[in-house]
């Protein structure tokens, strides 16, 4: 790394630290900051030649001009300064993302003033690039809402990173902007396995006899006529078309075995590489509405079914 990189970064992870964590900010002139752009200084060089011809040669136009485009810089550094200032940043709780995905970030821009705010542009603190800021325009005393994203690679609770707002509004020779440290943190869960192998075999309870089903057509062995009040996720749709009546799995005989996701039984033996596929087991037994458990490093999930059983199952790898 380039020295003068390295020290520009080793004070901006400084400077950070010194910000205060909060999922709400409100701007004031504590926290928004200025300084001239590159078209700023170029203007202020062009007013300095300016006013040197317009003394050296008694040029009264040309002492008009230089002080009109001198207030008019003026008058825009005030503008610029105030689209910021009392300005309200609040973060929405992130959803759990998955390793190597985008994780959007929503955040809500309020606006206590009647007059609309231009062009305010949001990103990550990292963002090199113009096409990761989001730009948008607040209504006087409205809110609007902005997505930015970053992309953890690695699974685990892992704190928002630093986000920057800023705006040039109107002239562009002024560069408003502020630093932000949100409070939040972003669940990632592991990487789920492209193309993993069939979900293992259910094992039987303890008393009771085993219950074959079929891996390749999801359908139990056992069914009954449909009653009122069955669960849809066990009418067995497959006999259903073929015939008029509707009918359910047997739920007395499928409860005497259990779908157990085990990392011992994954057949790898890189850690990453089983809490992968592990995950990419609990998302397929989801999707075809079984029950399951999972056994992992000590940590065991009893078996269940629904949304809230998927993300208790991937949120135990994500952490473990």
């Amino acid at each position: 790394m380039h020295p003068l990189a390295f020290v520009r970064s080793r004070f901006r992870q400084w400077w950070q630290s010194r910000l205060p964590l909060s999922d709400t900010l409100t701007l004031t002139q504590r926290n928004v900051y200025i300084l001239p752009t590159r078209p700023g200084f170029m203007l202020a060089a062009t007013l300095l030649v300016l006013l040197v011809a317009s003394i050296n040669y008694q040029l009264n136009l040309g002492y008009l001009l230089t002080f009109m485009l001198a207030g008019s810089a003026a008058v825009g550094m005030h503008v610029c300064h105030a689209t910021l200032r009392g300005l309200t940043l609040a973060l929405m709780q992130p959803p759990p993302q998955f390793a190597g995905a985008s994780a959007p970030l929503s955040i809500v821009l309020g606006n206590t003033r009647t007059a609309v705010r231009h062009a305010i542009g949001l990103a990550v603190v990292d963002a090199t690039h113009e096409d990761h800021w989001t730009w948008t325009d607040v209504p006087g005393q409205g809110t609007c809402t902005v997505q930015v994203a970053f992309r953890p690679e690695k699974r685990g609770l892992h704190r928002v990173p630093p986000l920057t707002a800023e705006t040039r509004f109107p002239l562009g020779t002024f560069r408003v902007w502020t630093v932000w440290r949100p409070a939040a943190q972003v669940l990632v869960y592991p990487q789920p396995e492209l193309h993993p192998p069939p979900l293992p075999p259910g094992e039987p309870r303890a008393g009771g006899a085993a219950v074959t089903r079929a891996q390749n057509t999801g359908e139990f062995e056992g069914v009954r006529a449909y009653r009122r009040g069955d669960p849809m996720k066990l009418v067995v749709w497959k006999k259903a078309a073929r015939s008029s009546e509707l009918v359910s799995r047997d739920t007395m005989q499928a409860q005497r075995q259990e779908l157990w996701l085990d990392g011992e039984h994954c057949g790898l033996l890189d850690r990453e590489a089983r809490i992968s596929r592990l995950a990419a087991w609990v998302l397929q037994a989801d999707r075809l509405g079984q029950d399951y458990g999972l056994r992992f490093a000590g940590t065991t999930v009893a078996p269940g079914s629904g949304e809230a059983h998927k993300r208790r199952c991937l949120e135990a790898l994500a952490l473990c």
